[in-house]
């Protein structure tokens, strides 16, 4: 393999490719990286979990393809000046020349590397921009303890030309409704991705205007191309925009019937600015102790923010505030309550509240129809006697 390509090009492809590199293999060479040229050059890397391939266009002198360290070519590519790179691999070896700087890798034995898994056939395509936002708000709910492996995910509901995304970590919720072009009317389908690839990929993927999602549910053969015993029986999503495509495992697992935990009737409502709030909320919480509440009461026209008790320091700050229904007192973590309000894509923010002790909900201002696409419920802090 001979080929020359633009040196921004390259370490832009390089690190996308990367994100699939396994952090501890379990085979030496799932820490490779494939580098395949024919008319153009595709990167590969699969650690049997998650797949991840771009093509960039190079100018090819000779065909050929190559396994070499993802990581140290990953760092490698970094640092190069700003100049064409050349890749020469033969022999045991990829030489890659920059300029004035030249680096040789040992490559690694290819037959020995697993066959990627095929994208499944395409379920529907959404706007990149808008995907990557709907992610990133629901994905902020979703649970970060792997012994709780259901709860780490994003759960993806596709119904028609909707698709709804779903977080929980048991202390709150995130649901994100969202608008997409289905590749056929009647779909329907749930599955569960995991959060963590979800939000990378779809952060990644916005250089594209649209993003295609594939899906291969239990037992489609789309999920064969991973060796024998390796795709968990539990099917695969993928996702593919701006010549990149990624593909992951679904989890496993029952995800929590979140439908009945959101309220279908209020008692009192509260709305104010979500900017002015949320910066109440960073400066009060100072003085709160880790895993201790800020609390928040409400009164008409005015929210009291409170945090720090007894003989420990204190922070007290009041913002007018638009409140329907009795008085009322509720505690909150303060990062939590501050992921919520980060999330919402509006500059007023509305907390809507049922009984004493039950869970709030939190969404942006609703559209001229009285909908909103987006609701966090977050579980309050039992207050003190």
């Amino acid at each position: 393999m001979r080929i020359q390509v633009d040196r921004d090009v390259l370490a832009e492809a390089v690190a996308w490719t990367a994100r699939a590199l396994p952090a501890r293999p379990t085979l030496p060479v799932l820490a490779g990286m494939r580098l395949h040229a024919t008319s153009e050059l595709t990167l590969s890397s699969f650690d049997y979990d998650v797949s991840a391939r771009a093509v960039v266009p190079v100018t090819v002198e000779s065909e050929g393809s190559a396994l070499v360290s993802g990581k140290l070519l990953a760092e490698i590519s970094r640092s190069l000046p700003d100049r064409p790179v050349q890749i020469v691999a033969e022999a045991g070896r990829a030489v890659l020349t920059c300029g004035n700087a030249t680096f040789t890798l040992l490559t690694m034995p290819e037959d020995e590397y697993p066959s990627l898994p095929e994208m499944p056939a395409a379920a529907g395509s959404v706007g990149s921009d808008a995907f990557a936002s709907a992610v990133a708000q629901s994905a902020v709910a979703a649970g970060r303890d792997d012994t709780l492996p259901s709860l780490t995910g994003v759960r993806i509901e596709i119904e028609g030309d909707t698709l709804t995304l779903i977080s929980t970590d048991r202390y709150r919720l995130a649901v994100r409704e969202l608008r997409w072009n289905p590749a056929r009317p009647d779909i329907s389908a749930a599955v569960l991705v995991p959060a963590r690839t979800l939000t990378d990929t779809a952060r990644s993927l916005t250089s594209g205007a649209e993003v295609s999602i594939a899906l291969a549910l239990p037992g489609d053969e789309a999920i064969a191309g991973a060796r024998a015993g390796t795709a968990g029986g539990d099917g695969m999503i993928g996702f593919e925009g701006a010549g990149r495509r990624t593909t992951t495992r679904l989890l496993g697992g029952e995800f929590p019937p979140y439908r009945r935990l959101l309220p279908a009737s209020t008692s009192a409502m509260a709305e104010l600015s979500a900017p002015a709030l949320s910066e109440a909320v960073k400066r009060v919480s100072l003085v709160a102790e880790r895993n201790t509440a800020v609390r928040l009461s409400f009164t008409s026209g005015q929210l009291t923010l409170e945090a720090g008790t007894g003989d420990e320091a204190q922070a007290e700050e009041s913002l007018e505030a638009a409140f329907d229904g009795d008085d009322l007192a509720i505690a909150f973590n303060p990062q939590y309550l501050l992921d919520g309000l980060s999330a919402i894509d509006s500059d007023t923010v509305r907390i809507a509240f049922t009984e004493p002790g039950k869970p709030a909900l939190i969404t942006g201002k609703p559209a001229d129809d009285g909908q909103t696409d987006y609701r966090y419920l977050l579980m309050p802090i039992r207050l003190g006697t």
